[in-house]
């Protein structure tokens, strides 16, 4: 069993206190992880301005390079954890047994992963709008056009709070690095795997180990790590979201409530979108804020959720290690159970039907873990109380609602896939600043562009831009 400790600006450091990581279906523990505690993490924190220092030494050109290398270790190589060492397969194995996501989504969260950093540079060049890296570095320079500009860093180092059930979302702390910021992360409790092994794949390919911080630890740890440090991330629920609503220092990443609309000009050809709606719904065993979790149209609601539950309800909960398994457990003793209780409350309102029922019960209930098997659940109006929910499995309502009304029915929405030719809605979309991406035509809500921002452009959340004048002589120094 693998012993794994705190990583205090690259020095490994073993608490007193210690936190077993466990199978989820066994419970036999797989790692033994120190618990860092809050005054710790404000102590270290002292220091951070190091970590941007030495980052800044290093053109950022070779620290592209550098995680392109890092790239190919995290996917392939053996690397060192712990007391120990960790090979792909075994990163594999590890974070299915604990996370309870299927081996082979693992699998393609890795490739997610180094997909990313290979191709960084074109990522940046799209983030930055072509700026060129070494302004950020220097906190002013001239851009092409020959005009001064100037971005300052708001904090030495990105922070990040992490979620232990979707390790597809780690790609948005990765640009840190090559924007020359240390790196502060808290793991999620079942999901320490993805971040230990990315640090020690950087660490591996030359960049220096003193500008990373792992903290792993209870809540008390996430709340020191974003009292401490100017800018962080957080992923979680509503509540965290609305909890930092507003708060320039904190990029909170919550419930996508992703979307489909299907428009009046092409609702009655839905049968050539049922792929795609399917796809979007199930797709990494709904577990992304960018999985679809509504589909809207004027017409047809009825037939378009049965043509859905007839392709996803029969979906049955199969081992992690079975390469057919499209379903994620719920690892947390009684979540499955009590995320059932909810869903079947909403059940009881009028004009609500659960079309994957007949597709046999949706909670399966193991002995340390349970599953729910998809959900289409059909809503006759868009006021239903299901109709404004997501959880995390694949579940979707279908919701009729007329088309002069859906944008402003919709709510919040992450992703917004409106399917349509007519230009007055592709416009009204466009407009609308309650859809974070918009993807006009038959694009599913899951499939992303890594050279556009999302959810927030992270150099705007990192960097501030402002008025800069230098003299003439310096500028034609410059």
């Amino acid at each position: 069993m693998l012993n794994i400790p705190v990583l205090r600006w690259g020095k490994p450091y073993e608490s007193l206190e210690v936190a077993d990581v466990l199978h989820f279906a066994t419970g036999e523990p797989i790692a033994k992880v120190s618990q860092a505690n809050d005054g710790i993490i404000r102590r270290d924190m002292r220091t951070a301005q190091k970590a941007r220092d030495i980052l800044c030494e290093i053109p950022s050109s070779d620290l592209i390079a550098k995680i392109g290398k890092a790239a190919d270790l995290f996917e392939s190589a053996t690397l060192p954890l712990g007391d120990g060492t960790q090979s792909p397969e075994d990163f594999v194995h590890q974070q299915s047994a604990s996370t309870g996501l299927p081996e082979h989504m693992c699998k393609g969260n890795m490739s997610k992963n180094s997909f990313v950093l290979r191709n960084m540079e074109k990522i940046l060049d799209c983030l930055t709008r072509g700026l060129p890296l070494d302004i950020l570095t220097n906190g002013w320079g001239v851009e092409d056009r020959g005009v001064v500009v100037s971005y300052q860093a708001q904090t030495p180092i990105l922070a990040a709070v992490l979620p232990s059930n979707s390790p597809g979302v780690h790609t948005l702390w990765l640009p840190a690095i090559p924007l020359q910021m240390g790196l502060v992360l808290k793991p999620g409790p079942q999901e320490p795997w993805t971040p230990y092994r990315m640090v020690s794949a950087f660490i591996e390919a030359g960049i220096p180990r003193e500008v990373f911080g792992l903290y792993p630890g209870e809540a008390a740890a996430g709340a020191a790590v974003l009292a401490a440090c100017d800018r962080s991330m957080i992923f979680g629920g509503t509540p965290t979201v609305e909890r930092y609503k507003g708060n320039p220092r904190v990029q909170a990443h919550g419930p996508g409530f992703s979307k489909i609309l299907l428009a009046d000009d092409v609702v009655d050809d839905w049968e050539q979108y049922v792929d795609l709606m399917a796809e979007s719904i199930y797709i990494n065993s709904g577990r992304g804020c960018i999985n679809c979790s509504g589909v809207w149209a004027s017409r047809h609601t009825r037939e378009i959720a049965q043509a859905i539950a007839e392709r996803i309800g029969p979906i049955e909960a199969l081992p992690p290690d079975n390469g057919e398994a499209g379903l994620a457990a719920f690892t947390v003793p009684g979540m499955g159970k009590a995320v059932w209780d909810m869903i079947a409350q909403d059940l009881k309102e009028d004009g609500v039907t659960d079309l994957t029922s007949q597709y046999g019960d949706r909670l399966v209930e193991q002995e340390r873990a349970s599953y729910l098997r998809p959900m289409v659940v059909h809503c006759s109006s868009p006021e239903a109380a299901i109709a404004k929910k997501e959880y995390m499995f694949p579940f979707s309502t279908v919701v009729e609602c007329p088309e002069d009304q859906m944008l402003a029915k919709i709510g919040p929405t992450l992703v917004g896939t409106v399917i349509t030719k007519n230009e007055k809605l592709i416009h009204a979309a466009t407009n609308a600043t309650h859809i974070d991406r918009l993807n006009i035509g038959a694009i599913p809500t899951t499939k992303l562009n890594w050279l556009q921002p999302h959810e927030g452009n992270i150099i705007d959340f990192l960097f501030r831009s402002r008025a800069y004048q230098v003299p003439e002589a310096q500028l034609a120094g410059a």
